[in-house]
C-alpha cells in the first residue's frame, strides 16, 4: 500500500532540489528526516514538511505501519518560471528567470 505527497509551485530552482533528493531517495522515512534536520539547503526544509505530511496521510489511511515506511519515489520536476527584468546599464534590461519546481513524493511500506 502506497501513500503519496505532492508538493507543487516551490521558489525553488529543481536541479538544486534534485541534490537534496538524491540523499533521502530510498532511505527509511526516519532516517530520511535526520538527514535533512542537519542540512544547511533550503529545499531540505521544504522536503521535511512534505514527508511528514505524507506520514500523516498514511496514519489517516490506518492501512499501512507507519515505523515500516521508506521514500520510495521521489522526483523533482520544473514548475513554470517567473519571467523579470534586471535594469543594466545604457537603459538596457536583461532578463531573469525565476525558476520553481514540483515535489511527487511515494512512500511504501518494507
Amino acid at each position: 500500500m502506497e501513500v503519496s505527497a505532492k508538493l507543487r509551485n516551490v521558489r525553488l530552482s529543481a536541479q538544486k532540489a534534485r541534490i537534496v533528493a538524491d540523499m533521502v531517495r530510498g532511505k527509511d522515512v526516519n532516517e530520511a528526516m535526520k538527514i535533512l534536520s542537519f542540512m544547511p539547503q533550503k529545499p531540505a526544509l521544504h522536503l521535511k514538511k512534505l514527508i511528514q505530511s505524507a506520514v500523516a496521510n498514511a496514519e489517516q489511511k490506518k492501512v499501512i505501519d507507519i515505523d515500516n515506511l521508506f521514500v520510495k519515489t521521489l522526483s523533482v520536476d520544473m514548475g513554470p518560471s517567473l519571467g523579470r527584468f534586471r535594469p543594466r546599464a545604457q537603459g538596457r534590461a536583461t532578463p531573469v528567470k525565476k525558476k520553481s519546481c514540483h515535489f511527487n513524493l511515494v512512500l511504501d511500506e518494507r
